[in-house]
């Protein structure tokens, strides 16, 4: 099973950031380890392994979660059940129309289902 990186950590923000202080964290931070910015400062670090060129694609892929709404909210819901497996059952009210000729309106029609016909079989 593989973890998954907290992308608030990594961009030190809360996980109720507005979209604001998620894009200032990400310019901050990309100003303090992007290569070309530093003045060159790394350059005999980088020789080493390249601990920096690491840290900065996990920011960008960070900010590029947490920038897009929905890919935000798939992952804030991923953070706080790992899987849907073990949830509740969410509880979906459904009537049931007993007659076809009444239209049903903005309800699920249930029917019952006969697995024995149809071109499955």
């Amino acid at each position: 099973m593989t973890s998954q990186p907290d992308y608030y950590d990594v961009l030190r923000v809360k996980p109720a950031a507005s979209q604001q202080e998620i894009s200032r964290a990400y310019r901050v931070l990309m100003r303090t380890h992007h290569p070309d910015l530093d003045g060159g400062a790394t350059d005999g670090a980088k020789a080493g392994g390249d601990p920096t060129r690491a840290e900065l694609l996990r920011i960008m892929q960070a900010f590029a979660v947490l920038r897009d709404p929905a890919r935000r909210a798939a992952y804030d819901r991923s953070r706080t059940g790992n899987s849907m497996q073990g949830a509740d059952p969410i509880e979906i009210p459904v009537r049931k129309v007993g007659r076809r000729d009444v239209p049903a309106g903005g309800t699920i029609r249930i029917t019952p289902v006969r697995w024995e016909s149809g071109p499955w079989a």
